[in-house]
């Protein structure tokens, strides 16, 4: 595994999610209205911070690397704890279902009966949100060659805050094709869409367009089935990675999380030394992501 693949896994999460951050919930012409095509790290917008600063995406993901470096593996109850310590330091973006379940977590339930719990509580359309989906890329790193152990560990992430088969499923599809790309292989998306088992028939048929080649009616909202198909599409089919995450996050909606998938996918197939130096530079949790990305490729 060439590591300025797995370096591009985190780092392209991050840029796009701190390139989407000062847009989120923007619409596609007001991006444009406000800010023509925007392709630099922008200060204030939705949420008020600084140019580069990350949200929940990256912060979740640092969450899950830290924890499988520093235990030598998948670890889902040290992952939930740190995910809890997070929730406690009031971040200013956190998700509906996520912000639910690590509440359940820090009040007494296993790591894996607080997001099933919500989520059977949640009635369609409000229960298979992309807020795990986000986050799992830098598990394709450690386990690249294994595909049957980051189907299962992948699925088990989800699991913590998102636990319908939407979320669980796009979690070991969305980390099989990062491990594709990073292995080279030709076809990444259908490689994963064969290797597992009973995925739901939304995201089938969402997904296999895409692996086929096809142009489909791309859609931006926090639905898990639309932010995968967006965001693979974009880093699937891009010409670079700052082109990937530009792309994503100029269609709206969802810019946050849409350029954070796009932006591993796309890191994972162009590498890190593909990405604009200038966003890197803007992030903070730069340094910390190469050396994270450095050492989950270690484990591999």
């Amino acid at each position: 595994m060439n590591p300025d693949g797995a370096r591009g896994v985190l780092l392209g999460l991050a840029c796009g999610d701190a390139l989407g951050r000062p847009v989120e919930f923007m619409s596609a012409d007001a991006i444009t209205a406000e800010h023509g095509r925007l392709d630099e790290m922008v200060g204030h917008g939705t949420w008020n911070q600084q140019a580069g600063t990350i949200t929940d995406d990256t912060e979740q993901a640092l969450c899950i690397a830290r924890s499988v470096v520093e235990k030598g593996g998948f670890d889902p109850a040290d992952i939930a704890t740190r995910f809890v310590a997070w929730y406690d330091s009031d971040p200013f973006d956190i998700g509906r279902m996520t912000m639910q379940s690590l509440s359940r977590l820090k009040h007494g339930d296993e790591w894996n009966e607080a997001g099933k719990q919500v989520w059977e509580a949640s009635p369609e359309g409000q229960n298979a949100g992309n807020g795990s989906v986000m986050r799992c890329p830098p598990l394709a790193v450690p386990y690249v060659t294994d595909r049957e152990q980051l189907v299962e560990v992948s699925r088990d992430s989800s699991r913590i805050t998102h636990a319908d088969p939407r979320c669980t499923d796009g979690c070991a599809i969305l980390t099989l094709t990062v491990a594709g790309l990073l292995q080279n292989v030709d076809k990444p998306l259908q490689d994963a869409l064969d290797h597992v088992a009973g995925v739901p028939e939304e995201l089938i048929a969402a997904l296999e367009p895409i692996a086929r080649g096809a142009s489909p009616d791309l859609q931006t909202s926090g639905y898990v089935v639309h932010s995968l198909q967006t965001a693979l599409y974009d880093g699937l089919h891009a010409d670079s990675a700052t082109e990937a995450i530009v792309t994503a996050v100029n269609r709206g909606g969802d810019t946050d999380t849409i350029g954070a998938i796009a932006g591993a996918v796309a890191g994972a197939r162009f590498g890190a030394s593909d990405l604009p130096n200038r966003w890197l530079s803007a992030i903070d949790e730069t340094d910390e992501l190469n050396a994270l990305a450095d050492q989950l490729a270690e484990l591999a």
